[in-house]
């Protein structure tokens, strides 16, 4: 029962997909332990991630009950909810006692970064919303240490969710070597089962779907990347996932203008935790560098930069607009370099090669904005093919930019705008970069 009452406290979950027998699961609801509901309510609403969109809640002939049901397309990847199928919770809310989480964290924060900790620390004591706008590379994650330290300790269950598997993969092991005595979970798509009652979650924000009245505190990491930013579904799922008059945390180097005004409480930090700019993206026209890759070619600027960072053995990252040029491109600069990898989000490999490229095991990478951000390589030189394009707003632009420059032995960093025309989005972006590097010096 206690292992029932770990998975499912806190959670919403599919009834005929839970890792516990039926027996087990049919036993508990009898009992009162488990409530259940319809998986699609009366509303055409669905239970799980609370869309009721026509397009999405959608009739089909159930072959499981015989008659007309609708499932909701929105969240199906998770496992279809319909009408039919049922949903279940633990009924009562569990209560974490406080105790000593052991703090193993050696580092040092900036003043900069001590007086954002001190402000958050402060709004989670009187349960506010806060905003922490810090720049790429100005240690997000190190000033939140010491508040969820506070948060744990005194028997809070906390959520740091972010928008990108990536992002969580690479937030898990930090977080898990900082709070080592914690029961902590890290849950994206395919993630493996845990044990334990976790009081602090690592999961994509997709995940929150799954989650219902669950969380004292959900911080929402990159809270301006894709698809958080662009779907309200996920916001509403942060939302479900916290009991009643929980805040939320918001950390972004670019929010929108919405968090600007909507939450009050905010820190700004406009320096890099190691002191040095950030480095101001150089523009290079690359003329019908998409005629080049149909043609089996890399256009010869952009052959001239591989070239200088495998000759100075710095790492590469190139950032294209579309996977299809990324397939084009692969082969052609194998020939430069065949150890040079690509990745992409439909790459099941791509944390294996990012690994490589930490470990310099390869020169570089070709990849998406799937990297844009939550990814520190040491020294890594950065240069964006089409950064005129539509898809690269210049939010994105900043991220990729800001994977340049982060170390305090490498604080400089190369950053080159390639593109087939200067857009307004490149200029928005370089623009901010200054004015960021001016405000960081004041």
């Amino acid at each position: 029962m206690k292992e029932l009452q770990d998975f499912l406290a806190g959670r919403i979950w599919l009834r005929d997909f839970t890792p516990f027998s039926r027996e087990v699961i049919d036993k508990a609801v009898n009992d009162g332990f488990i409530a259940v509901r319809k998986g699609i309510t009366e509303k055409m609403e669905c239970a799980r991630c609370l869309n009721n969109s026509e397009d999405t809640i959608v009739a089909f002939d159930c072959a499981r009950c015989g008659g007309i049901c609708h499932y909701c397309r929105h969240c199906i990847r998770m496992g279809r909810v319909s009408s039919c199928t049922e949903l279940i919770t633990w009924k009562e809310p569990l209560e974490i006692s406080s105790y000593s989480h052991s703090f193993l964290w050696n580092g040092e924060l900036t003043n900069l970064q001590q007086q954002a900790s001190d402000e958050l620390k402060e709004s989670l004591r009187r349960n506010e919303p806060h905003l922490v706008y810090a720049v790429c590379g100005a240690g997000k994650t190190e000033l939140l240490f010491p508040p969820l330290h506070a948060a744990l300790s005194s028997g809070k269950r906390i959520c740091i969710a972010a928008p990108r598997t990536d992002v969580v993969l690479e937030l898990s092991p930090r977080l898990k070597s900082v709070f080592p005595g914690t029961i902590i979970h890290t849950l994206y798509g395919g993630s493996p089962s845990e044990e334990g009652f976790a009081q602090l979650v690592i999961a994509t924000t997709h995940q929150l779907y799954r989650f219902e009245e669950a969380f004292d505190l959900v911080v929402v990491d990159e809270a301006d990347a894709f698809p958080y930013s662009y779907d309200p579904a996920l916001a509403r799922a942060v939302k479900k996932s916290l009991k009643t008059a929980a805040p939320v945390v918001y950390v972004s180097a670019t929010p929108s203008k919405e968090l600007l005004k909507t939450v009050s409480n905010q820190s700004r930090i406009f320096r890099r935790f190691h002191g040095h700019p950030l480095p101001v993206p150089a523009y290079q026209p690359l003329w019908s560098y998409r005629k080049s890759f149909h043609s089996n070619k890399i256009p010869v600027k952009l052959v001239e930069w591989v070239k200088t960072q495998l000759e100075s053995q710095q790492p590469f990252m190139i950032f294209f607009p579309t996977i299809e040029m990324i397939k084009q491109a692969e082969p052609l600069f194998k020939q430069l370099d065949p150890r040079i990898k690509a990745v992409h989000s439909k790459d099941p490999d791509r944390k294996e090669k990012v690994m490589m490229l930490r470990n310099k095991e390869i020169p570089g990478i070709l990849t998406s904005t799937i990297l844009e951000r939550g990814v520190t390589i040491e020294n890594v030189q950065v240069a964006i093919v089409g950064a005129d394009e539509e898809i690269f707003e210049a939010s994105a632009l900043i991220q990729m930019a800001g994977r340049a420059g982060r170390s305090h032995e490498y604080p400089q960093g190369d950053v080159i705008f390639f593109h087939n025309g200067i857009s307004r989005q490149m200029d928005k972006a370089r623009d901010l970069i200054k004015s960021y590097n001016r405000e960081g010096f004041r």
